[in-house]
């Protein structure tokens, strides 16, 4: 487990490749921040639920069952425009 020093969610993809991270499981997730995981180089696992430690250990054994078509929806996002300054930031190395 690794603190984010107050970072949001718009720095994610940036955050995870600045520590190496080359793996995400996660529950529900935008599309903006599938794309920038995936300009960064990190593998996307989706739509995972219960214990962190479950579900990393069944990755670890390859069982870890996942929805690769899970996304975020807690809200709508129509024409770029989210309410968030940060949307479509990558910050990830040289983007």
């Amino acid at each position: 487990m690794v603190g984010t020093n107050g970072s949001g969610h718009g720095a994610l993809a940036g955050f995870l490749k600045a520590a190496d991270v080359d793996v995400l499981i996660c529950g529900g997730i935008g599309m903006g921040a599938q794309i920038a995981l995936s300009d960064c180089g990190i593998k996307l696992f989706g739509g995972v639920s219960g214990s962190a430690d479950d579900a990393v250990k069944a990755f670890a054994e390859g069982t870890l069952e996942y929805d690769p078509d899970a996304h975020c929806d807690h809200h709508e996002h129509h024409d770029g425009d989210c309410g968030h300054d940060h949307c479509g930031e990558h910050h990830c190395g040289g983007h």
